[in-house]
């Protein structure tokens, strides 16, 4: 309470940050009607188009291109007329993306991980970051954290406070502890459950697949005291198999959460685990299929996002090349903020049929490891149409019976024009960010 209440409105205020103040505004605003919070989104979207056509070369050129002026924008069928960006475009136009009086040095910088090997550069102003820094906070809350109590992150190359100034400052503002995905073992996990009883944190946040290896760590370690009040899970999809084996060690649910580097925050479940609200008052949020038209409810769709508080680097029906599942249900929580069902996976992870058709490598996933005794971990990696990987950990539980029905229902799935190659490995290695990726998908879609 000390330092929520003292400690960081004295740092805010020294500072002169408003995260505060748009913190407080968005604790009032989720609880809005979906019409108002509709309107407040439109006005929004209506903004950022003009600002972009009159003060972003990019977009000028965009618009012009299309036959659109902003005037032109009235629903969201006149917005689909503007074609998406994608990310070859954003990393190949930084420049003309910059919009005019703003100046690089003056702006703060983030790069993505880059998945496919080409990370993106982003550019943002402080007043950008401290929203996106606010509606966090507010999310965070939906876990039963409050502001001021300790973290633990299971997180990739954390960013250790190095100096006392900073070590001082992480202390009074909010202490974390961390695990380094990057080298989860049983001596890693030992000393991290060390320091978690000395500071003792409410909230464990960080990769889905690296809270279900520490979940794991604990069960057969039969560590059975590490009582958070809320799990954040986020960064990468949480399967629902590696969710039952969390909730399942520390006794309450997992509260998941999406977003991206490029635009922040943009799903989240609450306390009712009903869905995952969307964030509309930062984003507006489009489910599009294949042919450029909108997802029904409860039907995938590619995910393309217009941020709506960049004005530096404005990103308009950006493709984040993530699918997911929009919906009309409501939550019972009696939030204004819509719903989505979740995400099936990114792009890249999904496997191609010949004919074209798409399948979600997480399903297949999950429909394999969960059925079949013994095998502990699993990737599927499609090199070509011809040629599909399984990379496997198994325990004792595994016998060649079961890696004969593996191959069966690869082969079935692929109409047996692909070969399936088994691979038996002690470990899977992370990603450079700290993530695992469970199906990879070479051929480019």
């Amino acid at each position: 309470m000390i330092r929520r209440n003292i400690f960081e409105p004295i740092h805010c205020l020294i500072g002169k940050s408003p995260k505060l103040r748009h913190w407080k505004a968005l604790e009032i605003s989720q609880y809005l009607s979906e019409t108002t919070l509709r309107e407040i989104q439109w006005q929004r979207l209506g903004e950022i188009v003009r600002f972009s056509f009159e003060q972003n070369d990019f977009y000028r050129k965009r618009f012009r291109q299309a036959g659109l002026t902003p005037e032109d924008i009235r629903s969201p069928s006149d917005l689909r007329r503007l074609p998406v960006l994608t990310k070859s475009e954003l990393r190949n136009n930084m420049s003309e993306l910059i919009s005019r009086g703003y100046h690089l040095e003056k702006l703060q910088q983030s790069k993505t991980g880059g998945s496919t090997g080409k990370s993106l550069e982003l550019y943002f102003t402080e007043e950008c970051s401290e929203l996106r820094n606010a509606c966090s906070r507010r999310h965070d809350r939906w876990t039963g954290w409050e502001p001021g109590e300790p973290v633990a992150a299971i997180w990739g190359n954390p960013h250790y406070p190095a100096t006392v100034k900073e070590k001082l400052k992480q202390w009074m503002l909010s202490p974390v502890i961390y695990l380094d995905t990057m080298s989860v073992n049983e001596k890693a996990v030992l000393s991290f459950i060390e320091e978690w009883h000395k500071v003792r944190p409410t909230l464990i946040m960080g990769h889905a697949h690296s809270i279900f290896l520490l979940s794991q760590y604990l069960r057969d370690m039969s560590i059975k005291d590490l009582r958070p009040k809320g799990i954040l899970s986020t960064s990468m999809m949480l399967i629902p198999s590696e969710r039952r084996t969390i909730e399942e060690v520390f006794g309450l649910k997992v509260t998941d959460r999406y977003g991206c580097e490029e635009v922040s925050l943009i799903a989240c479940e609450c306390e009712k685990h009903e869905g995952m609200h969307l964030n509309i008052e930062h984003l507006f949020i489009e489910f599009i299929k294949d042919d450029g038209m909108p997802a029904a409810s409860g039907e995938p769709g590619i995910l393309v996002v217009t941020d709506l508080m960049n004005r530096a680097m404005p990103l308009i029906r950006y493709q984040v090349e993530d699918v997911g599942i929009p919906t009309d249900r409501k939550c019972s929580c009696g939030r204004g903020l819509p719903l989505m069902e979740s995400i099936t996976g990114r792009v890249a992870d999904f496997l191609l049929k010949k004919d074209g058709t798409r399948v979600a490598g997480v399903s297949l996933i999950e429909n394999t490891l969960t059925k079949l005794p013994g095998i502990v971990q699993m990737q599927i990696i499609q090199d070509s149409l011809e040629l599909v990987t399984l990379n496997l950990v198994v325990d004792t539980h595994f016998n060649t019976l079961y890696e004969d029905k593996l191959v069966n229902y690869f082969e079935a799935l692929f109409e047996h024009y692909a070969h399936i190659q088994i691979n038996y490995v002690d470990a899977f290695n992370c990603e450079d960010n700290g993530k695992f990726r469970f199906s990879i998908c070479k051929i480019k879609q």
